[in-house]
């Protein structure tokens, strides 16, 4: 029996492919909407359902998220919000006993600001099990894959209906853990449904690539968890979380962030009584 121990990530498509059902993956920007928000947050999604928490590191320009995200990330950055303490928040976080995979998503400058294997190492000693960098391209990732490597961390790549066979194939080569698909070309932002050509996605992508998939970019409601259930491994929740948080008034928004992934659950929770 190999010595290498599985990944928190890998163990938890594991258990999800087992029970059959699909995951789901709250998005948070750190230290929105107040500075400590996030340690409140995030045991109420992991109550809520949650199989695994986005943690997003704020960042001045944002590209790839539409208004509600880059809301979250300037409100975040007037409380403070660095990558250091977005680093604290994580090992505060883990302390406290939460166990489900962490995954930074944050944009290339940052990171490379701070240091690349100073921020990937600090990951490991916290339990931080993966990077989403949405802003650095599968050819441009060979130093930081490495790293990634070196401290057994996931490094996790976006792929998009618009990528060609040969982004694929370039994210096959360096991506582990988990891909996150987005759903529709543009930025992020709830929607009413899912686009119709995500199933003939999906399906393109695992031709190429032999990793779970997580669906993302406007999963909103129930029904759509349900949608995605069919093609996908799991489904990323950002901006409707991030609207539901911010329409709550400040005593309740604990409670409407946990209450708002077990509405999206209720579909898997039916299904499988």
């Amino acid at each position: 029996m190999s010595g290498v121990r599985q990944s928190r990530i890998a163990e938890t498509f594991d258990r999800l492919r087992s029970r059959r059902e699909i995951g789901i993956f709250p998005y948070l920007t750190v230290g929105f909407p107040e500075r400590e928000s996030t340690l409140q947050l995030v045991p109420a999604l992991v109550e809520g359902g949650a199989a695994a928490i986005e943690l997003g590191i704020p960042f001045s320009d944002p590209l790839a998220d539409g208004v509600t995200v880059q809301r979250a990330s300037q409100i975040a950055l007037g409380n403070g919000v660095t990558v250091r303490f977005c680093l604290e928040t994580a090992a505060s976080l883990r302390r406290s006993g939460v166990d489900v995979p962490l995954v930074f998503m944050g944009y290339f400058n940052p990171l490379l600001q701070f240091g690349l294997e100073r921020f990937v190492s600090a990951c490991a000693e916290i339990g931080v099990d993966g990077l989403i960098i949405p802003d650095l391209p599968p050819i441009e990732s060979d130093e930081l894959a490495a790293i990634c490597h070196q401290y057994g961390r996931d490094l996790i790549f976006m792929v998009a209906p618009t990528s060609t066979d040969a982004h694929l194939q370039a994210v096959a080569r360096q991506a582990s853990g988990f891909v996150y698909c987005v759903s529709l070309t543009g930025v992020t932002g709830a929607r009413d449904r899912l686009d119709a050509g995500v199933g003939a996605f999906l399906a393109r992508v695992r031709r190429h690539i032999d990793l779970p998939l997580t669906l993302g970019f406007g999963i909103a409601r129930p029904e759509h968890v349900q949608e995605a259930a069919s093609v996908a491994d799991a489904v990323a929740v950002g901006s409707a979380l991030l609207e539901r948080i911010s329409q709550a008034t400040p005593d309740r928004q604990v409670e409407a962030a946990r209450s708002f992934i077990e509405w999206l659950r209720s579909p898997l929770l039916s299904s499988a009584g």
